[in-house]
């Protein structure tokens, strides 16, 4: 990053490795591969003769209207289903594909509505688990768009299940759930391009990760194209600082750092610090805002800066407003109320701007460092561990610490049904109890899942903690300390989950995040967002069709001083208030929160929607859980609260046993 003149190199040579040619004209080209057309329109067949079936009632399919432009014309009508589209399974068998690279689907908005149409593949992986890559076309009214998956890879071209390519087993055409109805052709379907294909290399999508976080200064300089100014400002490198001027006018003025390709790679830093002297002679506030590709952070503000002096001025990843879910709402919304959270993506950083208040008189810094890192510790209020977050006559009714060298059988579990990935396996060698801590151990060990030789035997173990059938509460406040994992690729949280009791009947009806229950996702962490990151959400009305979910994916933290994050969920009938570290960062009030029982949750699987593959050079790692504590309102208690197992076995009852 500090000598610009390698850059057209690295830039050549990262083409070269993916394949592409630069054309005369500057644009890419790939070399020719074969094709095989998975839907041959020539044949004349119904939607059904190749194999393909609507997901419900709400989606009709029928060959194309238009003799001039042949396809399969797809009306999706505004319901319930979270994700309508078609199946599309080869009716001789799955089909060959090993020769190949690639799946591309083309399609014609023939609405008149902006939609989003996701092309998955279906396979077994090469390790013999099933899995899927998908990709999306965003195709405007009346315009074509395709939606290309290379194998191995998804969403954005990131890296995906290996699937086994001779045994492509189905192909999914799916669009997000929507109040309006949506309508398009699928006017092709083609695998192609070479076996092992690797997907081009799009500028936009090259990441760098600066060295240490340092993206000025410090030895780093920067290349002139790199710094833009706008507005007026004027902007001049001198070795490794970099000379600022804003006019004496009202106008906006700015100016941007900027990768030299691509996007920065902050995954590792809470936030961006810039330091910097006041070299004008007028008092300076310096402005300062990082920019991604979902978004930009809340802006930073110095304090005033006398001339001659030097200041600092920070910018947290972390929103400045909790996020607000939509008041009173029971349908699914990722948005929030405006004005609050953020949607700022710490992988994806486009730009940091630094600017200053409009004012009448000149103003001039000179920016000596722009870090990204740690940014200095924020403080922890008293009460946590001791008590909720607001005022009531609260009780504690679970207080679990750890000490001794196992773990309490009459509170926990350590053996369940995996429903979140198929390489691990629980055993009760992985639930690690010393010096005041539970570790929920991941590593690379084959056995059998649930320590029982009759069940699938996986080459991952992992441990698994939660009070089902144990320990129960409606409403409260819950909160836990926890040290989450390193190692990519590894799914570790903490949750609630309905719990009816036996009476209720089976796992799927005692369980069901319907009737009234819902699943809390206190914290919720995936691997490839880096160590000040994670994901809080409620699902309800099931996971089917009719499943609802809400909550952020872009919850930032910066762990305490022992590198601990304290999570809490407080529960209140019709309202949900999430705290990381003692602040409130997320909020929804509705009459549909939960009024079902609940129990809690420690995993620490692999996978996730949104993460790498597992490293197996990285692992072990732990998931470490310092203590778990639970607070109930005297007004608020019931007999649904604190049962125990009648059995006292140590196992919940929907479990396999050894």
């Amino acid at each position: 990053m500090t000598k610009s003149h390698l850059a057209p190199f690295h830039f050549t040579a990262i083409c070269l490795a993916a394949g592409i040619f630069l054309s005369s004209s500057g644009g890419f080209s790939q070399a020719p591969a074969p094709e095989k057309s998975l839907l041959d329109l020539s044949t004349k067949k119904s939607p059904e003769q190749f194999g393909m079936k609507p997901t419900s009632a709400e989606v009709m399919i029928a060959p194309s209207s238009d003799a001039a432009k042949p396809g399969i014309d797809v009306a999706i009508a505004s319901g319930k289903e979270m994700y309508p589209g078609i199946h599309f399974t080869p009716p001789a068998g799955p089909w060959d594909l090993s020769a190949f690279g690639h799946i591309e689907a083309k399609f014609t908005n023939t609405g008149t509505k902006k939609i989003l149409v996701n092309l998955r593949v279906d396979a077994k992986t090469t390790g013999g688990e099933w899995g899927s890559n998908t990709e999306t076309a965003e195709i405007k009214p009346g315009e074509s768009g395709t939606a290309k998956v290379f194998f191995g890879y998804a969403y954005g071209r990131k890296p995906s299940a290996k699937l086994n390519t001779s045994e492509i087993t189905k192909l999914v055409i799916f669009n997000n759930k929507s109040d309006a109805e949506q309508f398009y052709r699928i006017e092709s379907i083609v695998a192609g391009g070479p076996a092992g294909e690797k997907p081009p290399v799009n500028p936009n999508d090259v990441r760098t990760k600066p060295v240490n976080g340092v993206l000025l200064g410090n030895g780093t300089t920067l290349d002139p194209l790199q710094v833009e100014a706008n507005g007026g400002a004027r902007a001049e490198l001198a070795g490794d600082s970099l000379k600022i001027e804003f006019p004496n006018d009202a106008q906006p003025k700015w100016v941007s750092l900027k990768p030299q390709i691509g996007r920065w790679d902050l995954r590792d830093a809470f936030g961006v610090r810039v330091k910097f002297k006041n070299t004008g002679a007028n008092p300076v506030r310096l402005h300062l805002k990082v920019n991604s590709n979902s978004g930009p952070t809340d802006a930073g503000i110095s304090e005033p800066v006398a001339p001659g002096a030097e200041g600092v001025v920070e910018s947290a990843f972390a929103w400045t407003v909790p996020w607000l879910g939509i008041k009173d709402s029971v349908k699914t919304s990722w948005s929030g109320q405006k004005g609050t959270g953020t949607n700022f993506s710490s992988d994806s950083v486009s730009s940091v701007t630094l600017s200053v208040e409009k004012g009448e008189d000149l103003q001039s810094v000179a920016v000596t460092s722009v870090a990204a890192g740690r940014l200095d510790q924020r403080s922890i209020p008293d009460w946590i561990g001791k008590r909720p977050p607001v005022e009531g006559d609260w009780v504690k009714t679970f207080d679990e610490n750890f000490d001794g060298n196992s773990i309490d059988s009459t509170k926990w579990n350590i053996y369940a049904e995996n429903f979140w990935d198929k390489r691990s396996h629980f055993s009760k060698d992985n639930v690690l109890v010393a010096d005041g801590v539970a570790k929920l151990h991941y590593e690379k060990k084959t056995g059998f899942h649930n320590d029982n030789p009759k069940l699938k035997q996986t080459d991952y173990a992992t441990g698994f903690l939660d009070t089902y059938g144990k320990w129960v509460q409606r409403y409260g406040y819950f909160e836990a300390r926890m040290k989450l994992t390193k190692a990519p690729g590894l799914w570790p949280a903490f949750w609630l989950m309905p719990d009816r009791g036996e009476a209720a009947g089976p796992q799927w009806k005692r369980a069901d995040t319907g009737n009234g229950g819902m699943e809390f996702d206190i914290m919720e962490y995936l691997g490839r967002w880096g160590p000040h990151r994670f994901n809080i959400a409620m699902h309800w009305d099931g996971y089917d069709k009719g499943h609802q979910q809400t909550g952020s994916q872009t919850v930032y933290f910066q762990p305490d001083k022992d590198g601990y994050i304290t999570s809490g969920l407080l529960w209140l009938p019709g309202l949900a208030v999430f705290y990381v570290n003692g602040s409130e960062v997320l909020r929804w009030e509705t009459p549909r929160i939960s009024n079902v029982q609940s129990d809690m949750m420690f995993t620490n699987v692999s996978g996730g929607w949104d993460n790498n593959a597992i490293d197996d050079l990285q692992l072990p790692d732990d998931f470490v859980i310092d203590y778990v504590r639970a607070w109930q309102r005297k007004d608020l208690m019931s007999d649904v609260d604190t049962y125990k197992d009648p059995a006292g076995s140590g196992q919940a009852p929907a479990a396999g046993k050894p």
